[in-house]
């Protein structure tokens, strides 16, 4: 046997160990857009990162108007384990802009969000496949400023839970349960809620998301239950990428008129 033999035989069983290993990779599972979350977990020793390149909520009360606009609002997850990543979020800036319907006088306000850390452990399917289910408790540190960020430490735990009907039509449910700060910033209280809806997939690089929520917070500054639905689209052009743009509208007195969105989420 010569050296080219040797070589060649070498080539073919790196391609051997190789091609497991790829075929273990798992299909992209970004957590934008959308109300829910899914239960899938990043890949051990991979990184995803997702940014809302821009986000604008419009909410309009009797008495004033408020427009927010978040720019790089950006979500860290690092796959630990196969069954484990751990998740950094951040935004590093938002402006707020509240108009007063009776004088027509404006306040404005830009400022840092707040930080929040957290862990999301897959119960069953950790690769998101046929019925998945997560837990995933975090906490809020609050770094931002007063008017975007919260003020107080929050905490709070997801369940998110996927199930594939098909290879094109995926169920989605997200209950929640969070220890949220007061509006005005003296503590904390209960807030819970829960989304659901269905993923469609349109094609080999295009999904259709539509999803409701309905929200309970009993700040003790006033209690309030918001009923939301959305719709979002994702668009895949490469395994580690993927664009989306997401509308919400607010479907009661107590929800936020309209939100859009745009962002990006990028594997490594």
């Amino acid at each position: 046997m010569g050296p080219a033999d040797v070589k060649r035989q070498a080539a073919v069983l790196l391609a051997l160990m190789a091609s497991p290993a790829l075929a273990q990779q798992r299909d992209l599972c970004p957590e934008r857009p959308g109300l829910d979350t899914p239960a899938c977990i990043v890949d051990r020793g991979r990184v995803m990162v997702e940014t809302g390149v821009v986000d604008w909520t419009l909410d309009r009360q009797p008495d004033n108007r408020a427009d927010t606009i978040l720019l790089g609002d950006t979500l860290f997850r690092v796959g630990v384990t196969d069954v484990l990543e751990a998740r950094i979020g951040w935004t590093p800036y938002g402006h707020e802009r509240i108009r007063d319907r009776q004088t027509g006088a404006i306040d404005r306000a830009g400022q840092t969000g707040d930080v929040s850390l957290g862990v999301k452990a897959s119960l069953l399917h950790p690769d998101g496949s046929g019925f998945a289910v997560a837990a995933l408790p975090f906490v809020t540190v609050p770094t931002g400023g007063s008017r975007i960020g919260e003020g107080v430490v929050g905490a709070g735990f997801l369940l998110p839970v996927t199930y594939e009907l098909s290879e094109t039509v995926q169920l989605d449910a997200t209950p929640e349960i969070d220890a949220q700060p007061d509006e005005g910033r003296s503590g904390r209280h209960l807030r819970y809620s829960t989304a659901g809806g269905a993923t469609f997939k349109l094609g080999q690089t295009v999904s259709l998301a539509a999803e409701g929520q309905v929200i309970r917070d009993d700040d003790p500054d006033g209690r309030t239950t918001q009923a939301l639905a959305a719709l979002s689209i994702g668009w895949q052009p490469r395994d580690d990428w993927q664009f989306d743009v997401f509308g919400i509208a607010g479907l009661n007195h107590d929800a936020p008129d309209l939100e859009l969105s745009a962002g990006i989420s990028r594997r490594f």
